[in-house]
């Protein structure tokens, strides 16, 4: 099933997306919960609930689609934790290397923002760049969990743009600054859950297209830490929380890294794409 946070009339909502259109949750059922992070945090039930949602509604009317604003998938999650060099090719074409642990930073709600809605370059910097990303949101309180197991934390799966101003990531020997200006992060369309996907999201194309010209092509398998494997070694250290994000890192083909250097200018179309999942689009805004 697929699940969208939106605002209507106002209002802010969720519902299922069912190609054009979005079955908000007061059609699906008057007493759920008012938001998508409400609905994931509410317990070990939501796997037998979507099955319901998603019989209901097919037989809805909803909205078109057209007539709603989405927002991101999780609008303020608890935390929103990002991998850094996680793909081979990446890691080269920076002159990094991937170590035994993986490179963690950390993104704040304040700098997300839904697919369609304008993606800002600052007035304060022009080097702006595209990171093509499979985002994982947490279902689950998740700690000392193994590997084996680590799946099951798993509420669904989205795409993300882990927008980038070099030179502020550059300022400093942590990359905070950069990866957490206002409008950034951008995060949808929508939230897949995990029945729809391979598990772990292993083996899908994932792409960036900037104005239409692909820049990064690869495939989740080449992670050099997958999903599994980071929800185990996260929840080591802390605890996951329902509606949690965990960003996946960018492949190779980053702007940065081309001779010359390609930025995000006001005017662009950035998108991102996950077979399966399906297609962040943005417009680059001054």
């Amino acid at each position: 099933m697929r699940l969208v946070s939106f605002s209507a009339s106002g209002q802010a909502g969720w519902g299922v997306l069912l190609g054009s259109k979005v079955v908000p949750s007061q059609q699906l059922d008057k007493d759920l919960p008012q938001s998508l992070q409400a609905l994931i945090s509410g317990g070990d039930e939501w796997p037998k609930l979507m099955k319901v949602l998603a019989e209901r509604a097919s037989s809805l009317p909803g909205l078109p689609i057209s007539e709603v604003e989405l927002m991101p998938c999780v609008p303020r999650p608890g935390k929103i934790i990002c991998l850094g060099v996680n793909y081979v090719d990446h890691a080269k074409e920076g002159g990094n290397q991937i170590g035994d642990y993986p490179s963690i930073f950390m993104r704040c709600a304040t700098s997300l923002l839904a697919h369609g809605a304008p993606l800002q370059v600052p007035t304060i910097s022009n080097k702006l760049d595209f990171e093509a990303e499979l985002a994982v949101v947490i279902g689950r309180t998740t700690r000392f969990v193994s590997e084996s197991d680590a799946l099951n934390a798993v509420f669904g799966y989205a795409c993300f743009n882990d927008a980038t101003l070099r030179d502020y990531q550059r300022k400093t020997s942590q990359w905070t600054i950069g990866k957490n200006f206002d409008c950034t992060g951008a995060f949808g369309p929508c939230l897949v859950t995990p029945d729809e996907l391979p598990a772990g999201c292993v083996g899908l194309q994932i792409q960036s297209r900037l104005n239409g010209q692909v820049m990064q092509s690869a495939n989740t398998a080449d992670m050099a830490f997958g999903v599994a494997r980071t929800i185990a070694l996260l929840s080591e250290s802390l605890t996951l929380e329902p509606g949690d994000v965990l960003v996946m890192g960018t492949p190779g083909g980053v702007g940065y890294a081309r001779t010359p250097p390609v930025w995000m200018k006001a005017g662009d179309t950035i998108e991102i794409e996950i077979e399966g999942i399906g297609t962040l689009s943005n417009k680059v805004t001054a």
